[in-house]
């Protein structure tokens, strides 16, 4: 003790100007504090005047300690051996706010109480410095229990609440403070306006407008005006934010920002690129928050020109170095303007991609249904040690779904698990029983939804689509019932599926119920996906008049909707109908893509209207769709080898730049229908020239071709090369064409070794062949044999009996002849 007062006798009285020196220059200074070994030596001493300095002296002036922690000093450097309140000014407090030392403020805060020197100075400092740091619930209490009548601690506390996204606490500490009397400033209003837009309050917001109005607040604050705009943006009142903006008496760039990232969010891209460009026109130069904006602008109107001309600017202002957020932008902007590889090459270019960027770049190849390259970039993620985040496997899962990883998905799935996300996550689980409905585990899917904590339309949407997708119409039916009964009201994704459920399995009460739910609803107004639906349900299910009539009253459709009744017509026969469609579709002005030329060809195909099918034909070669499109292609080929132009399906096959068994079969039918037998067997052996396999439908057809022709040498030689050369086992119709082809070469014993050796059941139409080749060569034994064959069949078969009937007479066996007529009416159906 002894020791410490004799320092501070040699520390004089002059300390006010040496720490005023000190201040102003600390380099000029050594400092001792780390190598000092005794109270005795000071903590700082001049270079050039030797003069000292302690940090603990009494006699330091007040506002040394303040300073001292300012240059960050710590708490007990700076209040040293101090007592009563001139160790604690609020300035000290507030240092502590401006650098959110939480900890030094609660210390002070704990000393301030202990020592009982808690007036209402400290307590306004205390409030600001625990809002600042983020502790509300310190600061409110605080502030409830010493009420202030300055305005800055209810500000602070407004402004924090606003800045943590507690809109509501925000707008109820405005309303005390109100109640107390204190009267908020323009930094009070700007705080409530932001909770005004966290919490979507625009009726609050609007009287905030008014009372700002009211006092011409807004006449000489430019900061104010932008927190209004960005109030009004915000809460998707555009109108309202943009006159806000225009009505200012000087703009700034926060203002414009607010505007045109409202906009972008929105989705109105054309008015966020209209504002950039008036406030490039005022002279006012972007920032890194424009272009994140004016990014998110091009990305919604796949824009991605301007967007590349807002790159080039970004790249010469060196801006991307600064702004992680701003790389983040552009592999967005990228991304969902389809251009990937770009995305890819500026991530890769970012000097440290953050896990927005990664996130923007995985989920731009989920929805392109890249499903290998977002999973690849998962992993190159995870490598640069960057941890993901439920988006991150939200997009993951997509691509699982897109390309029927499941066990990529299962492993994200324990991933997921192992972190315990989905105990609050609602969207990762429905990515979850998506991603299992898509790969086909149903029985996952199902059992992921029934373990969500809590499920909602989104999670039955994606099990009830996975139903749908694999024909299993009953299953979704009961999901979509057990949906409602869980309060749950479907939308038009869920319609979707359901109204698909339906057409496959031909439920037409049931789409017609759903129908009515729709219209009550009044989905249809804003669903094109689901008016195409709906037109799709009923044209499956054989109601094309009602399919024509949803269609004619949808406020607009797309060409997927037209595409379907189409299409339908056409499966049905009814090619007439299907043209006329065609043609209203154009009078509407929806331009036809390759999945309506397939179905108007094969109505051509139908009805044998080759002059429009040729027209279509030119419309496709001009646009360039065979290039790309083998089904568009076979269409073609089958609509004119259906029309009898062989040379013209011919020549079709010969330019498409691949070819299958598929069209192959086409041309090959084409000829044998039309007895062309030369011409059929020459494509046979050019497609095995092409290198490509025939399969049972080529054999089907050479086969009925060889029996038609009589060609018995050549048919028993197809017949044989299906086993032998392309291990193909005979199904029931070319084992039929066989019978037929050896029953007409009078081989009847052989046709019926072929039926007797048939690795299939033989049906009635092989009986049938063989009792007609009886006829014609008059052998009643195996004649008999095959009669009684086809009636244990089915004995209700009249053909069958007239056939035997007439080998009797024709073979001078009257009465037998009458037995088997008495048969026929006995047994008739």
């Amino acid at each position: 003790m002894h020791q410490l007062q004799s320092c501070d006798a040699a520390r004089g009285d002059g300390s006010d100007l040496l720490w005023k020196e000190f201040f102003k220059d600390p380099s000029k200074w050594w400092d001792n504090r780390s190598s000092k070994r005794s109270p005795k030596q000071p903590d700082f001493k001049h270079k050039l005047t030797k003069e000292p300095l302690w940090v603990d002296s009494r006699k330091n002036p007040s506002w040394v300690k303040d300073e001292l922690y300012r240059l960050g000093f710590s708490v007990e450097q700076c209040i040293g051996a101090a007592r009563g309140a001139d160790a604690f000014s609020p300035s000290l407090i507030w240092a502590c706010c401006k650098n959110k030392d939480l900890m030094t403020g609660s210390r002070i805060h704990h000393e301030l109480q202990r020592r009982g020197l808690l007036d209402s100075n400290y307590s306004d400092a205390l409030v600001t410095m625990y809002a600042k740091c983020g502790e509300l619930q310190k600061a409110r209490a605080l502030l409830d229990r010493n009420k202030s009548s300055s305005v800055i601690p209810w500000t602070a506390l407004i402004g924090s609440y606003a800045r943590q996204g507690e809109g509501q606490n925000a707008l109820d500490c405005f309303e005390q403070m109100q109640y107390e009397g204190v009267c908020p400033d323009v930094v009070t209003y700007m705080g409530i306006l932001k909770a005004c837009s966290v919490i979507g309050a625009i009726d609050k917001g609007k009287h905030i407008h008014d009372e700002i109005s009211r006092q011409g607040l807004l006449e000489h604050n430019v900061a104010l005006g932008g927190a209004l705009v960005d109030m009004y943006a915000k809460c998707g009142a555009l109108p309202q934010a943009q006159s806000v903006l225009e009505k200012l008496p000087s703009r700034n760039l926060i203002a414009w920002n607010a505007l045109i990232g409202g906009y972008a969010q929105k989705g109105q891209g054309q008015k966020a690129l209209d504002c950039y460009e008036q406030m490039q026109g005022e002279g006012i130069p972007p920032n890194a928050v424009t272009y994140v904006c004016i990014l998110k602008a091009c990305a919604v109107m796949r824009a991605i020109n301007k967007g590349k001309e807002f790159h080039d600017e970004i790249s010469r202002y060196g801006l991307l170095e600064h702004s992680i957020v701003l790389g983040g932008a552009l592999v967005d902007m990228y991304a969902k303007c389809g251009a990937l590889s770009q995305a890819h090459s500026v991530l890769d270019n970012l000097p440290s991609p953050n896990l927005v960027s990664w996130n923007a770049l995985i989920g731009g190849y989920a929805q392109d249904g890249q499903g290998q390259q977002a999973l690849d970039c998962f992993e190159q993620m995870q490598h640069a040690g960057i941890l993901p985040d439920p988006v991150t496997y939200v997009c993951s899962l997509k691509a699982c779904a897109a390309i029927g990883a499941i066990d990529k998905g299962k492993q994200i799935h324990d991933e997921i698990l192992m972190r315990g996300l989905l105990d609050h996550n609602t969207l990762l689980g429905n990515a979850l029983v998506d991603m299992y409905a898509k790969c086909g585990d149903l029985l996952r899917a199902r059992s992921m939804l029934e373990k969500l904590p809590s499920r909602n339309v989104i999670s039955w949407s994606a099990l009830i689509a996975g139903y749908a997708q694999k024909g299993q119409g009953q299953q979704a039916l009961e999901c979509y019932k057990q949906m409602q009964q869980e309060g749950i009201v479907p939308d038009a994704v869920t319609y979707v599926s359901i109204l698909k459920s339906c057409a496959v399995m031909r439920a037409i009460d049931k789409g017609k119920q759903v129908h009515k739910e729709i219209l009550r609803q009044g989905l249809l107004e804003h669903s094109v996906v689901l008016g195409g639906a709906l037109v799709d349900m009923y044209a499956k299910c054989g109601a094309l008049l009602q399919a024509q009539s949803v269609l004619k009253n949808l406020p607009f459709c797309d060409v997927a909707t037209w595409n379907a009744l189409i299409t339908e017509y056409a499966q049905n026969d009814e090619g007439q109908k299907a043209l006329e469609c065609y043609e209203q579709m154009q009078q509407k002005g929806t331009r036809p893509d390759a999945v309506t030329y397939v179905g108007i060809l094969k109505a051509c195909a139908v009805i044998g209207a080759i002059g429009k099918g040729k027209q279509i034909h030119d419309e496709i070669s001009r646009q360039g769709l065979l290039e790309h499109n083998i089904v568009l292609g076979g269409a073609l080929v089958d609509m004119y080898a259906k029309c009898g132009a062989l040379s013209q399906a011919q020549s079709v096959l010969d330019k498409l730049p691949a070819r299958n068994v598929v069209l192959w079969n086409m041309l090959i039918t084409g000829y044998a229908k039309e007895g062309q037998g030369e011409q059929a067997l020459e494509c046979f052996e050019q497609m095995q020239l092409d290198g490509i396999l025939p399969d049972i439908v080529t054999f089907r057809c050479l086969l009925n071709l060889c029996s038609h022709l009589g060609l018995l040498e050549k048919g028993q030689e197809l017949f044989d090369s299906m086993g032998a050369t392309y291990d193909l086992n005979p199904d029931i119709d070319c084992l039929t064409c066989m019978v037929d082809l050896l029953g007409r070469a009078g081989h009847l014993v052989k046709a019926t070794e072929v039926i007797q050796q048939m690795p299939v059941l033989a049906n009635s139409v092989t009986f049938i062949s063989l009792l007609g080749a009886c006829r014609k060569l008059l052998d009643v034994n195996v004649g008999t044999w095959a009669f009684e064959q086809a009636i244990e069949l089915d004995n209700h078969d009249g053909a069958v009996y007239i056939i035997m009937a007439n080998i009797y007479a024709a073979a001078g066996m009257p009465e037998k002849a009458k037995d088997i007529e008495a048969m026929r009416i006995k047994n008739k159906g």
